[in-house]
């Protein structure tokens, strides 16, 4: 018999509504609106919808609780609006955006940069063992030239397959060293990549203990979410359960949560909403 979902208590919906936008009354209709949404969530998916839990651009696009992606998001106005944003928000610079933990497109607000790098960046000292022959090839040729597009920097690095180009970024963007900063459809599609340090020197080379990290990731979930129920904090974040545990239970023995059952946290008291 499968084990049922736990289900998410409706002042926590309603909070949840509030915190991440899922509001037709406050619509995100500008690049302003989403970097104002993500500095005050902290980070959040870009393209997930209903299905996934945690904040999402894209939902708080729609303004809907229920907001799922068409199949044809090609035709969808929501979809291409969330895309056009993601784009103008890239080339703007003023928040993180890249593939995190499991590949999963995410954006940041400056001030939980150096918990998300504590937990998956790599330093450089850290290069030679922890990432690929690949990855460490386009990095030297991105580090002479600091800014190059995809097309450029395959050929200069001598990654030309395009799926082990593909991963090498994707790794690069997991280890939070390389961030895209432009993107062009014509002539042809690409995007433009640089080094994450140059964007954001001072919150890239903080120096933050892991189990602070933990506990701050932790922290502004639970702030949008109210409540935590078992393996959505390490769902939304791509951390494991026993890390995002440790999290929690630092918030609870600071008197910001309360455990309600294992894997259950909510918040001691809810925040106002700005």
């Amino acid at each position: 018999m499968a084990k049922q979902k736990p289900q998410i208590p409706a002042e926590i919906e309603d909070h949840r509504d509030r915190q991440w936008r899922r509001d037709e009354a406050r619509p995100i209709e500008t690049a302003f609106d989403a970097e104002r949404f993500i500095e005050h969530v902290g980070f959040t998916a870009c393209m997930t919808d209903a299905r996934r839990p945690g904040p999402s651009l894209y939902v708080a696009v729609c303004g809907r609780r229920d907001a799922v992606m068409p199949r044809n998001v090609q035709k969808d106005e929501e979809a291409s609006m969330t895309w056009r944003l993601k784009d103008e928000l890239v080339r703007r610079g003023k928040v993180y955006y890249g593939k995190l933990a499991r590949g999963k497109t995410t954006f940041l607000a400056p001030r939980l940069i150096p918990y998300f790098h504590a937990v998956w960046g790599v330093r450089k000292a850290e290069e030679k063992h922890r990432l690929s022959k690949n990855a460490r090839a386009i990095l030297r040729v991105l580090r002479h030239e600091w800014e190059m597009s995809t097309w450029d920097l395959r050929d200069e690095s001598g990654v030309t397959d395009r799926k082990a180009f593909t991963q090498a970024m994707d790794e690069l963007q997991a280890a939070m060293i390389v961030v895209p900063s432009d993107v062009f459809y014509e002539p042809k599609f690409t995007y433009i990549w640089t080094l994450a340090v140059g964007r954001f020197p001072e919150a890239l080379t903080r120096r933050i203990s892991r189990d602070t990290a933990l506990r701050e990731m932790a922290r502004c979930f639970l702030a949008g979410a109210g409540l935590t129920i078992p393996g959505e904090l390490a769902r939304v974040t791509g951390l494991s359960r026993p890390e995002a545990g440790l999290g929690n239970r630092a918030l609870v023995a600071e008197g910001y949560a309360t455990m309600l059952g294992p894997g259950t946290y909510r918040l001691a008291t809810t925040p106002t909403v700005p």
